[in-house]
């Protein structure tokens, strides 16, 4: 198997808020990231998503990660892997998706 990875990966449990794109009133789907890069996330989750769709995603980076206050990480990107899991995970879906765009947004209001 050939790595085709171009950006560092770092191995991160997070929670993941999911959601379809723009779609603020559709209810949210929550997971755990496994590992993140600045180009894509892989992520458990209880629910099935289909390879192709696109999707919002909110990771919470905790206060104690960041050494200050907590950063939330905004992005909008493609699933490109669905592994469906058996046995006893918490989560059984793992969603391999590339990172289109985010941006990352400090919660000063909780620093001070």
């Amino acid at each position: 198997m050939v790595n085709r990875r171009t950006a560092r990966r770092y191995e991160l449990s997070l929670p993941v808020i999911v959601r379809g794109p723009g779609d603020k009133a559709a209810a949210s789907l929550t997971g755990k990231t496994r590992d993140i890069s600045s180009h894509g996330v892989y992520f458990s989750i209880d629910n099935n998503l289909s390879a192709g769709a696109r999707l919002d995603l909110t990771m919470i980076l905790p206060a104690e990660v960041t050494r200050g206050t907590e950063v939330f990480i905004r992005a909008t990107g493609r699933i490109i892997r669905v592994d469906v899991r058996s046995g006893n995970s918490d989560h059984k879906v793992g969603v391999a998706a590339i990172l289109e765009r985010y941006e990352i947004i400090r919660n000063e209001a909780a620093s001070g």
